[in-house]
């Protein structure tokens, strides 16, 4: 069927292209429509004045300041990373934990750390660092504080230089440099990687090398590569907080032990471990 031969379609009238326009009259049918009564509840709203003065240029620090934003606010956090029960394959027992700790904002940050182990015959190793850090690219610190050794044998103080960020392939990094009395140099480095099986079933593995200048037989230290220590471990998230854990540790130690205190210390040990990882 063609258009025009459809009921009510017909074409045949041709359509005035001034209608609507031309004609001064053209509206009056829809003005005399009836205008719809507003029906919404009755609202005591008063608006408030409009300014009458006129703000005068600031600078981004006044304007911060006089709107009362803070875009670095103050921030802090506590991670207790290891809290562990750990058992050897030669039966010795022993507890250790790794935290760490920082105040500051996005850029500039004061950390604590800490890292040690107690057996029976007390605190055999242990250190404490205190550092500042800056940010100096999207995803790397440097550091500059100093450090604590405590444990076996006589204290020892250092001063700390170093990096943590993290690197390519989301490896967790420390890079740290050290000098200390009589000098004495080190270094640390630390690697560790989160492995997601789950949201809440992480395996991390973790590597550590510790090296040093010279030695130190009072504190079992070799020069050169000392020790290295490797740890995989196993933790489940009931929250972001909390997570319990089962690993395993091995340690190697290197040089020459001739000493009473480095003699204590076993050049190879494999250890069972249970703990907690705990952050606020």
């Amino acid at each position: 069927m063609n258009m025009p031969d459809m009921p009510g379609m017909s074409t045949s009238a041709p359509m005035d292209p001034r209608a609507g326009h031309d004609d001064p009259h053209a509206d009056h049918g829809t003005a005399s429509q009836p205008v719809a009564e507003d029906t919404r509840p009755p609202n005591d709203h008063v608006p408030p004045p409009p300014p009458q003065a006129t703000m005068h240029a600031m600078t981004p620090a006044e304007m911060t300041e006089s709107m009362e934003m803070n875009p670095s606010p103050p921030l802090g956090m506590l991670l207790f990373d290891r809290l562990e029960r750990s058992r050897s394959t030669n039966g010795d027992y022993a507890t250790s934990w790794e935290a760490e700790g920082w105040w500051g904002n996005g850029i500039d940050r004061l950390w604590l750390k800490t890292e040690g182990e107690r057996d029976s015959e007390g605190t055999q190793d242990a250190r404490v660092d205190v550092l500042w850090s800056h940010a100096w690219t999207r995803f790397w610190d440097w550091q500059l504080g100093v450090r604590q050794d405590v444990g076996q044998g006589p204290n020892r103080q250092w001063a700390a230089l170093g990096v943590q960020g993290l690197a390519p392939y989301w490896f967790e990094t420390q890079a740290t440099f050290y000098v200390g009395e009589q000098g004495r140099t080190a270094a640390r480095f630390e690697a560790s990687y989160d492995l997601r099986f789950t949201q809440r079933l992480i395996l991390s593995p973790k590597l550590e090398l510790n090296v040093y200048g010279k030695d130190d037989p009072q504190r079992g230290i070799s020069s050169g590569l000392s020790d290295v220590e490797a740890g995989l471990r196993m933790r489940y998230e009931f929250s972001r907080k909390f997570a319990p854990y089962i690993g395993i540790n091995w340690t190697r130690r290197f040089g020459t032990q001739d000493d009473a205190t480095a003699a204590s210390l076993r050049a190879r040990e494999t250890s069972w471990l249970a703990g907690v990882r705990i952050w606020f």
